[in-house]
């Protein structure tokens, strides 16, 4: 059980719930803008306040009377929310007045018995007894006008709800494999990250751009710590023309960049599109370990399995160093396995390289295939050693390097993924040219050379 109070945040839809999380936590983790029902998942964040540190919970907007089905699955995750919360926040809009959901909100939120306070939001520059007269008949004590966006009244806010709450240590981070699950929409992201946390953390439901925001979860498995990210689909770019799609997008592409593994989730009941292509070509290009997850592979007819798998090959050449796992996020098939090979990766990534035993490798590499030579020189590599992680990068040493081809950098690549065991790791070689040190140095002759060159022309002359 956490011992850091939880405050859950709940209203109706477009409130300043997402605006007051980001405050309240220091962050731009809630994906924020002036559209209603823009939040679906639960969002964790931790904050601190004169040295008191608490847990914030910021939830989609509750509409009891929507039938809409997807805000139907964002109230499912707000009562979950509800249901750890110590301290509720009820967002109300002081610029709308009260309105019949927040009536019904309200005649929600009394029935929990847990500690509440109505906020009304959007107060700046009105005087109190303006913005919070009309909300006193929601019955539930003392309106308290706040501004999330500008932050008045927010600190005499905390100060209030953390009056009985001890200094605390701020909490550090914990070391753990973030893990970014991307794809295009409806490949099943939001029910993999279900099913390996084992419970309905993020909204699933099936049809397109269910998930709009980059959700982190910290979970445990197999004795270590993760950050699992599920993050929205992305679509290609004629089809994207929502504003918020194209945050969602942005907040996508920074959990690859966060990441240490991304687990590529790919449909198998589609073929895979250029899309898909460009979308994994973005993670190898980000130096991203990889593993491909092929989901909804149960069903499929023997014939139409062998065909998923020759697109596969065919299609993305340029990831063969990425392991491809069939799995059914729905039911469950392949999903561990899944995850011990998320662990191989991050220790790949990771891995610390000593230079001794780089330059053994390197030595018997080019003992068994030497480099070409370029207008009668032979090509020479001296050393290397490695140059950085995630991902792993090593600097290989030499003369002429600038001239080596293609294959044998690929051949020096296998070489070295082989020996250090680099699984689903895009491994960066780099060369550099050691430079001649006499280059652009003119000798200067002694007097006693000057005048032994003087003899040996006049020897010659005479011949």
């Amino acid at each position: 059980m956490n011992t850091l109070p939880t405050i859950v945040l709940v209203g109706r839809p477009n409130v300043g719930k997402s605006t007051l999380f980001n405050r309240l936590t220091g962050t731009r983790d809630a994906l924020v803008a002036d559209l209603p029902g823009l939040t679906r998942d639960r969002q964790y964040g931790t904050g601190t306040f004169e040295n008191k540190t608490f847990i914030v919970v910021d939830t989609g907007g509750l509409m009891p009377e929507s039938s809409d089905p997807l805000a139907v699955l964002a109230e499912e995750q707000a009562q979950i929310a509800l249901s750890e919360a110590d301290q509720v926040l009820f967002l109300v809009d002081g610029l709308q007045g009260r309105l019949g959901p927040d009536e019904a909100i309200a005649k929600q939120l009394r029935k929990l018995g847990k500690p509440l306070t109505l906020l009304v939001n959007k107060a700046e520059g009105l005087p109190k007894t303006t913005v919070a007269g009309d909300f006193y008949s929601l019955g539930l004590g003392e309106p308290v006008p706040i501004s999330s966006a500008h932050g008045d009244g927010v600190s005499a806010l905390l100060r209030e709800l953390l009056k009985d709450v001890p200094e605390t240590q701020v909490p550090q981070p914990q070391d753990g494999i973030c893990v970014a699950i991307v794809g295009r929409p409806n490949v099943g992201k939001s029910t993999l990250v279900n099913r390996l946390l084992g419970e309905e953390r993020v909204v699933a439901a099936d049809l397109p751009g269910t998930t709009r925001d980059a959700i982190a979860i910290p979970f445990e498995y197999d004795g270590r710590q993760f950050t699992l990210i599920d993050t929205a689909g992305i679509r290609r770019r004629a089809r994207v023309w929502e504003a918020v799609e194209k945050f969602s997008i942005v907040k996508t592409l920074d959990a690859i960049e966060r990441a240490h593994v991304v687990i590529a989730v790919l449909d198998a009941h589609n073929d895979i599109s250029e899309q898909d292509a460009r979308l994994l070509g973005l993670v190898a290009q980000r130096g991203r370990a990889m593993i491909i997850a092929i989901n909804k592979w149960d069903g499929l007819q023997p014939d139409e399995r062998e065909q998923v798998r020759y697109q596969v090959t065919l299609k993305m050449p340029f990831l063969d160093y990425a392991p491809v796992r069939y799995i059914s996020a729905r039911h469950g098939t392949g999903v561990g396995e899944l995850m011990g090979f998320v662990q191989d990766a991050f220790d790949a990534t990771m891995r610390e390289m000593p230079t001794p035993e780089l330059n053994k490798v390197l030595e018997k590499a080019v003992e068994q295939h030497q480099p070409p030579a370029v207008l009668g020189r032979r090509i020479k590599l001296r050393y290397a050693h490695q140059g950085g992680q995630n991902p792993p990068k090593i600097i290989v040493h030499g003369n002429q390097t600038d001239k080596l081809p293609d294959v044998y950098k690929r051949y020096l690549t296998n070489r070295f993924r082989e020996a250090f065991k680099l699984v689903g790791v895009p491994l960066v070689l780099a060369f550099k040219t050691s430079e001649n040190p006499f280059k652009g140095r003119k000798n200067q002759l002694t007097g006693r050379q000057i005048k032994k060159k003087k003899r040996l022309m006049e020897r010659v002359k005479k011949r």
